[in-house]
């Protein structure tokens, strides 16, 4: 009895090495960070501040196909797909609250800075809806779409101050991966300037 057991165990031991040695091996993903901006944005030539002294830069809410490290395609029409074998350091939400926030750093109209991944106390803060970030056909073209709703609330009475939608169309270069990883950049880099340009003016 003890060697027919000792003969089963082998021979399932025996299937189960050869099952792994026939099964595909999961190609490894190529991880993207967003590129950084291609020209240092310049500080602000206004002797005035801003506004606001204090400012938290909160990660956008999206929905679940965007609030991923998926990179995200729409080949035609509405469906949604993403890039094989690639994904983003990130999820896209935290990517764009990054930029959003180098691109506050780099023009020098809000002293005070943070990301709400810091408990830091805040006059205002920046929040809003990344509703797209993907590379949507277009004529057969590839273009990136990046669509940001933003809001400025007042941090004491939770009263919004001012709101905008932010729409970035960039072109891509081509059709291949890294190309479209560049659109990505120069597209995230054109909208966080107009963010910072329409939260400095607001009142």
């Amino acid at each position: 009895m003890k060697t027919l057991l000792l003969r089963t165990a082998l021979v399932a031991g025996s299937l189960a090495l050869t099952a792994c040695s026939i099964l595909p091996k999961a190609d490894p993903l190529a991880v993207y960070r967003l590129p950084a901006p291609t020209v240092a944005t310049p500080a602000s030539t206004s002797n005035s501040a801003g506004p606001y002294r204090a400012l938290r830069i909160v990660t956008p809410s999206a929905n679940r196909s965007v609030d991923s490290e998926r990179i995200l395609v729409l080949p035609e029409g509405d469906m949604i797909k993403s890039y094989a074998g690639v994904r983003w350091s990130d999820p896209a939400p935290q990517l764009l609250r990054d930029r959003l926030l180098e691109a506050f750093q780099a023009d020098g109209r809000f002293p005070q800075l943070s990301g709400d991944n810091a408990n830091i106390a805040a006059e205002v803060e920046l929040n809003g809806v990344l509703a797209a970030f993907q590379t949507e056909y277009r004529n057969g073209v590839p273009q990136v779409v990046i669509v940001y709703d933003a809001r400025l609330v007042d941090t004491t009475t939770r009263q919004q101050l001012a709101a905008r939608r932010f729409a970035v169309v960039q072109p891509v270069a081509g059709s291949k991966v890294p190309e479209v990883v560049t659109a990505f950049g120069a597209a995230s880099e054109r909208l966080a300037a107009e963010v910072v340009g329409w939260a400095a003016g607001v009142r």
